[in-house]
């Protein structure tokens, strides 16, 4: 069984705006800045030895500098990682995106498509890393998505929403994913 803590990026100008980023590459701002150093120091202590990453940069920045406050060596980029796919709907607010095309969004990648996606990026991790603990920077519809997965649909909720830089521990294993902690290190 491998431990991966699933970390959700920093904070970009369109999280500030509530705008859909999806595969739209949208670099962090100062505050996701800070907000990966903060999950670093959370990580600390947690005996993680690797990292990986989502091959956009907000991702990608926010593992790099988790890495170098750990010590850790360059993350690894795993493309399965990315953000769901939006479509049409990218750079919409929520709210306008919701309004314009309710949940048929034109060329936007369905939730089962990104759960069997992500479920086979933790799983490879697995296979890689043995039992060593890995740290896998992603995003809210990923790790929403396998939330949904590991606890039949109970998280995430408005109590435990997938916030900038919150950490989400899951337990891969042969038989499956299941959520080991939430925002806390196991």
């Amino acid at each position: 069984m491998t431990l991966i803590a699933l970390v959700r990026h920093g904070q970009t100008d369109w999280n500030l705006e509530g705008r859909l980023q999806g595969s739209s590459d949208i670099p962090l701002n100062d505050t996701g800045r800070a907000q990966a150093r903060a999950a670093a120091e959370r990580l600390r202590d947690g005996g993680y030895t690797a990292i990986a990453a989502s091959p956009l940069s907000r991702a990608a920045e926010t593992a790099r500098i988790i890495a170098a406050e750990l010590a850790l060596p360059a993350p690894e980029t795993v493309d399965a990682l990315g953000e769901r796919g939006y479509g049409v709907a990218e750079g919409l607010s929520v709210l306008e995106a919701r309004e314009r095309y309710g949940d048929a969004v034109p060329g936007a990648e369905t939730r089962p498509a990104v759960a069997e996606r992500a479920a086979t990026a933790l799983h490879d991790l697995a296979a890689r890393h043995g039992d060593a603990r890995v740290i896998a920077v992603s995003h809210g519809g990923v790790i929403g998505t396998l939330l949904r997965l590991a606890t039949d649909g109970a998280l995430p909720n408005a109590d435990s929403p997938v916030t900038n830089a919150s950490i989400w521990v899951f337990d891969v294993a042969a038989d499956g994913v299941t959520l080991a902690a939430a925002d806390a290190i196991a």
